[in-house]
């Protein structure tokens, strides 16, 4: 079976050159009950001063949070991916259309790059994120605290 092609569940840019993308790749650890379900990603972020490459992995619950913002984000708002782990991206939408993006890798960088999307942009990372979904749906299920299995529902 072939893997699926990456995906991205997030991709801001503009006609400035200013981006940030986080495209997942897979599976973290596929196979393995509980490190099936965590997705690899590549953070991508560009402006005239940064152009950077950097990898996260994607809990379940991150994809659930990243849901949760979109629904709620507007201006003064925000929504973003991980955190508590090490790598952090947050958006913060303006009123006049900009985003500003601030990736944070308390290892490597921290920087903040403002972006123009287009103006549907929070529509279309909800269709990112079903598409991530999709490809990569939940299989693992924990039965109890600490004991996993794999869901009747996985594709094999």
């Amino acid at each position: 079976m072939t893997p699926p092609a990456p995906a991205d569940l997030i991709n801001l840019e503009d006609t400035d050159g200013n981006r940030c993308v986080v495209r997942v790749t897979g599976r973290s650890q596929p196979g393995v009950l509980t490190g099936h379900d965590i997705l690899s990603a590549d953070v991508l972020v560009s402006a005239s001063l940064v152009d950077a490459r950097l990898d996260v992995e994607l809990l379940p619950e991150d994809l659930d949070a990243w849901q949760q913002d979109l629904s709620d984000l507007a201006p003064g708002r925000r929504a973003g991916i991980g955190g508590d782990r090490g790598l952090s991206i947050t958006l913060h939408p303006h009123a006049d259309g900009l985003v500003s993006v601030t990736v944070e890798d308390p290892d490597r960088l921290t920087t903040l790059v403002g972006v123009r999307p287009e103006k549907n942009w929070v529509a279309r990372h909800r269709e990112l994120l079903r598409q991530v979904r999709r490809t990569w749906p939940n299989e693992v299920i924990e039965s109890s605290p600490g004991a996993y299995e794999w869901s009747p529902d996985r594709k094999r």
